[in-house]
């Protein structure tokens, strides 16, 4: 991880926990773990076990995009959210500290995920709100889980990402495939990346960029 969220990520990390969020590893099966803040008024002890009660406010799962980690995508909204609303934040498989125990990465499986993390946490209904891939990946959440997914409030995003979508994109953008875009090696192909994903991307040293790409 590079020098500036060596820095950053603890102080991110205590203002969240003054927010009122705690983070959670769940085990969602054998091999299978969710990184996920949650509000602490939710997480309770039993007999000397983590146990979970429903949350007092109204449900609100940030789903972040297809970069970094829910905490660094979100942390603007959280602060503004969580007075309000109970707030849960978690990893993707494959990002932050969510960790898979099989190769698929396809967007049902991230929604499976999230859904049995959500009732593990006793949590019955909610309003999603997703960026870019999360938005996706609650797109498909709310068709294999209705009764679960109450609303939803998506930016940037598409309902199912098909082959058309993807061939004209690549043509505006100049790429021959997603990987080109959203795995960049380089700081230059990390600010194409982000300026895909900023209404105006603001100016940063390419030192930040560098440093991202260790996270």
């Amino acid at each position: 991880m590079g020098n500036v969220f060596v820095v950053l990520t603890p102080l991110v990390h205590e203002l969240l926990n003054l927010t009122g969020l705690t983070p959670q590893t769940i085990e969602i099966e054998p091999g299978t773990l969710m990184n996920i803040w949650v509000p602490k008024d939710i997480v309770s002890k039993k007999d000397g076990q983590t146990v979970y009660i429903p949350p007092t406010k109204p449900a609100v799962p940030l789903l972040h995009s297809f970069a970094m980690d829910g905490v660094f995508t979100w942390f603007l909204q959280i602060l503004a959210l969580t007075h309000e609303y109970s707030v849960y934040v978690p990893d993707f498989l494959f990002f932050g500290g969510s960790i898979p125990d099989r190769n698929e990465r396809s967007v049902s499986f991230q929604a499976e995920f999230l859904a049995k993390g959500l009732k593990k946490l006793i949590v019955e209904e909610v309003t999603l709100v997703g960026l870019s891939y999360g938005g996706m990946a609650g797109f498909k959440m709310a068709k294999l889980y209705p009764n679960l997914v109450k609303s939803m409030v998506m930016s940037a995003t598409v309902i199912e990402l098909t082959k058309s979508i993807s061939l004209d994109a690549y043509k505006k953008l100049g790429l021959s495939s997603w990987s080109d875009l959203l795995m960049p090696t380089t700081a230059e192909g990390l600010k194409r990346m982000f300026s895909v994903g900023f209404h105006k991307l603001p100016w940063l040293p390419n030192f930040i960029y560098r440093d991202i790409l260790e996270v």
